[in-house]
């Protein structure tokens, strides 16, 4: 997509204050993006505000964030960003162990606890697609229908079968990689004759030595009996386009953002730093959607632009307006405020910031579930050494996981988990191998030919399994505001206060026992160790773990049948204000074992068709409910 900037229609601050939009979107995160591009091309007139800046669809932008990586010690998931004081978000490096009955307010999010979470989201154009690892995994069926069927969470106001072609329309937008001959287990299903757009990203040799040593073991669960698979895993980056796609006319994958180098933006080369960029734009990101989106020339995007409140009409509940206050630099705090109208308005920032926003305009809903029944994946790390070199380091984070116990009857008493298999050793859990490099040098005093045999020896054989282990909605989970602590805008901050049940520390046992069969199966040798003085740290059963989060926030605006039990219904629209959708994972009843992205990408199809139909049916005024 070279000469971007001479395609793309542009507004200022000014000119937008002076119009009625068909629908103004707050974020152009995946949700906002994809809100967008579907609104614009369908004829309406849409603005976008994002908080970051709007400078990043250029390749000389993305060149820079991958250089800023590359020189950061950190390397956590917000890294390739420079710090923003007008836009903050959680960063890794914030993170200190949280002391009990003292709120932790170091970082942007303010932490309550119990439990200290560090998940985080990126505030930038394209959203957390910017950070994210790319795994494209559907719901399965049951997952929508928790309360009905195991009699825990809530069920969905709709099913597995009503989303599926929207999931298959989701895919083709993001372009997934997968083959549909490994993802029909637990009940998923695909049209007939589907096939997803790009082939498989083929699995590492680290992926087919487990599954070589693993495929068939046996496990046992309440009184099922579990056959372990390794199977690949789908992927939001590029692959080798599959020919029968879209009855047989091919899929043409996408691109860079914005290039003149033709390796950007083309096949996955296996780099392994997908968290927290793609040094080759391989993988997906909301970018390139909303790219799509401008180029109709109904799009507009203002960037630097933090909303600082939604207004309402107290006569019929409608909103009239939101404020903004857009900011000159990442660091003063110089600032001008305005305002925008639309016929609708669409909070699609992230389950943390729509709910933040909807609190801090004086909005907790009729139910007042605003905020509340906050959800992340409760990820258990473990780490082993392999017996022998099984190439570690090569190829994208993760291609491969274990995925047969996502679902089963045992989920009315425990939490359900999947396992993904980490071709990047133990980063995540330990610091590999910048840690490995310290510790051969620094303890074991080796240089030269000896120091570089001992870092091949030990980086080559680890292996990490992560188990993102299911959490239920819980109205104590939430996400609240507080006016004594506000960001340099005036701004207040999201307040977060977060606990784990037993239900899912049950399911982090169970992972902790069966990551102890695996390793022995495998011959290799354990190195897992949990700290109490790490952040996370949950005493359970006599034992302890150090819990980490997913960066999957959902559930902070639930859809659901009623006003009474939700905040928003099936199409994401809010029950109390009828001109006004929260989109995105925060609508998600359940998260179930998989990544997001790909399901809160489904939902804002389903929400733009509805959006659409509105508007044509009301052209003069946002349609009434």
């Amino acid at each position: 997509m070279s000469h971007l900037s001479s395609r793309i229609s542009r507004t200022d601050h000014a000119s937008a204050s002076t119009q009625i939009y068909d629908a103004v979107i707050v974020g152009s995160g995946v949700a906002g993006s994809i809100l967008a591009n579907e609104l614009g091309r369908q004829g309406f007139s849409v603005l976008v505000l994002e908080a970051g800046p709007g400078n990043d669809l250029s390749i000389a932008e993305y060149e820079a964030s991958v250089e800023r990586f590359y020189l950061s010690a950190s390397k956590d998931n917000n890294s390739p960003y420079a710090v923003n004081r007008n836009a903050p978000m959680p960063r890794g490096q914030e993170t200190v162990k949280l002391q009990p009955g003292r709120p932790n307010a170091d970082g942007y999010i303010v932490q309550n606890g119990p439990l200290e979470l560090d998940s985080t989201y990126t505030r930038v154009v394209g959203g957390t697609t910017r950070h994210w690892e790319g795994k494209a995994l559907r719901l399965i069926p049951e997952d929508f229908e928790m309360r009905t069927r195991h009699g825990q969470g809530l069920d969905w106001p709709l099913k597995y079968e009503t989303l599926k072609s929207y999931y298959a329309k989701a895919e083709a937008e993001i372009g997934v990689s997968a083959d549909v001959e490994d993802q029909g287990y637990l009940g998923i299903s695909f049209e007939p004759g589907y096939v997803y757009p790009m082939r498989k990203i083929p699995i590492s040799y680290l992926d087919q030595v487990i599954g070589k040593n693993l495929d068939g073991a046996k496990v046992e669960l309440d009184g099922e009996t579990f056959s372990l698979v390794v199977r690949s895993t789908p992927q939001a980056r590029n692959g080798v386009p599959h020919p029968g796609y879209d009855n047989g006319k091919g899929y043409v994958a996408p691109s860079a953002v914005s290039t003149h180098q033709d390796e950007m933006g083309q096949r996955c080369q296996g780099n392994n730093n997908c968290v927290p960029i793609c040094p080759v734009q391989a993988k997906y990101d909301a970018r390139r959607t909303l790219v799509k989106a401008l180029e109709t020339g109904r799009v507009h995007l203002l960037s630097q632009t933090v909303v600082s409140r939604v207004h309402i009409d107290s006569g019929n509940g409608r909103v009239t307006h939101i404020e903004y206050k857009a900011y000159k630099d990442l660091h003063g705090k110089e600032h001008s405020a305005g305002t925008v109208k639309a016929r609708v308005f669409i909070l699609a920032a992230n389950a943390v910031e729509n709910a933040r926003l909807m609190l801090a305009s004086g909005l907790p809903g009729s139910s007042g579930l605003v905020g509340r029944n906050l959800m992340d994946h409760a990820y258990l790390l473990t780490w082993a050494l392999m017996p022998e070199i099984v190439g570690t380091m090569r190829g994208s984070q993760c291609t491969s996981g274990i995925e047969e116990l996502r679902g089963g009857a045992f989920r009315r008493k425990q939490a359900a988990f999947r396992a993904g298999i980490h071709n990047d050793g133990w980063g995540w859990a330990t610091g590999a191998p910048y840690t490995d490099l310290l510790a051969l040098v620094d303890d074991q005093n080796k240089f030269g030919r000896a120091l570089q045999r001992g870092l091949v020896d030990r980086i080559s054989r680890q292996l990490l399994l992560d188990f993102m282990v299911e959490v239920l909605p819980d109205p104590a989970n939430r996400i609240t505001v507080d006016p004594d602590h506000r960001d340099q805008l005036g701004n207040m901050r999201p307040v977060l206060s977060y606990r784990l049940n037993d239900y899912t520390l049950d399911g982090v046992a169970f992972a902790r026992q069966l990551s102890r069969r695996i390793y022995q199966r495998l011959g290799a040798e354990d190195h897992t160790t949990y700290s109490p003085q790490e952040p996370g740290w949950v005493d359970y059963q006599g034992g302890g773990f150090v819990i980490r989060g997913g960066n999957h926030w959902a559930g902070t605006h639930l859809m659901g049948s009623s006003p009474k039990n939700s905040v928003v219904d099936a199409n994401q629209r809010s029950w109390d204000y009828p001109n006004l959708y929260l989109a995105g994972s925060g609508s998600m009843p359940s998260i179930g074992t998989a990544n997001t992205t790909l399901t809160l990408a489904a939902l804002c199809l389903i929400s733009a068709g509805h959006i659409a139909k509105e508007l044509r049916s009301a052209p003069t005024a946002a349609a009434a409910r």
